[in-house]
């Protein structure tokens, strides 16, 4: 299943597009060929220290999209990233300097593994796969995104939560001396987002450390991000420093901010409009301001699997 290459795309912005897409192609015809010859994970994850470097060992996967991706112009450009400033483009000029390395994540709570773990140690007993999803916003646009991640759901069964943990919390690093727009009482700092543990083991549901086939830019989250993509964008929590197994529905960044407006579900829903505006179409980055609004789909169009995960829930109430 090849990218096609969208028009815009500048190749100033994108190391060698074509190498990337043959390597794709590549990767997905040696994984098909090989799939019975695989017993368990093919490759330990690895993520070099080095911005914009390429990820080595990294399989396809059946959950991606057809639809064209983003330009990275467009994906690492035209950001929600409030750790940096409020403005689309305040993250790409004000994380340039961010250094993601050396970095440490915790997990902790009901959990039978728990402790603080460098990034490297963190992601090594997983594989990288490369996801392409639509992705939507809040707000009224949308991108078709290239992620590089690994899957939460083995994250999850890797710490073996107990049974009283009901939900995952996650938490960004709180620095405000290297996060400009953590000087800013904007939110209540630091970050904090939260699934359900049906959530967080569905298997589209992934923590992502790179795009378009290289380490996650500063402005997107890195090193590590959470990407689920059948809710609105302020889920996808970025920088995560902790993750935590807890017995009670974790308080969340937006939900706490302005209640009536993020409810802690944030499942795309078309039919719940946000107070400020219609959730009923979108545009896609980079599509042009007189390209037409398209239809936006019910839990993103990723209903058939995920839909089961709210059986018997007001959608309206739970939004």
């Amino acid at each position: 299943m090849l990218i096609k290459k969208p028009a815009d795309i500048r190749t100033s912005e994108i190391t060698s597009q074509d190498n990337y897409l043959n390597r794709r192609a590549f990767i997905r015809a040696g994984s098909i060929a090989g799939a019975s010859m695989l017993a368990g994970p093919a490759f330990s994850a690895m993520v070099p220290d080095k911005r914009r470097a390429k990820l080595a060992g990294v399989s396809s996967s059946d959950f991606s999209t057809d639809e064209a991706a983003n330009s990275y112009e467009d994906i690492t450009t035209y950001n929600n990233y409030y750790e940096f400033g409020t403005a689309k483009d305040d993250p790409y000029h004000n994380a340039t300097d961010f250094e993601s390395r050396p970095w440490s994540v915790t997990v902790d709570g009901h959990a039978d593994k728990t402790g603080t773990f460098h990034f490297e140690d963190f992601i090594k007993p997983f594989d990288l796969e490369e996801r392409i999803y639509r992705m939507r916003c809040v707000e009224a646009w949308s991108m078709v995104i290239p992620w590089v991640g690994i899957s939460l759901a083995d994250v999850v069964k890797h710490y073996q939560p107990t049974s009283q943990a009901k939900y995952v919390a996650f938490e960004t690093l709180h620095d405000p001396v290297r996060m400009s727009g953590q000087r800013r009482r904007v939110l209540d700092w630091p970050y904090r987002e939260g699934l359900t543990i049906a959530e967080a083991t569905n298997p589209l549901a992934i923590l992502a450390v790179g795009v378009y086939g290289e380490t996650l830019p500063n402005q997107n989250g890195a090193p590590i991000r959470l990407v689920v993509p059948w809710k609105y964008g302020f889920k996808g929590i970025k920088g995560i420093v902790r993750i935590s197994f807890v017995d009670k529905k974790p308080r969340t960044s937006w939900n706490m901010a302005t209640p009536r407006e993020y409810g802690f579900y944030a499942n795309v829903n078309p039919e719940v409009d946000h107070p400020r505006w219609s959730q009923a179409r979108e545009r896609r980055i980079g599509a042009g301001l007189f390209t037409p609004k398209q239809a936006t789909l019910m839990y993103n169009g990723y209903g058939e699997q995920v839909a089961h995960l709210y059986d018997g829930l007001d959608l309206h109430k739970n939004f």
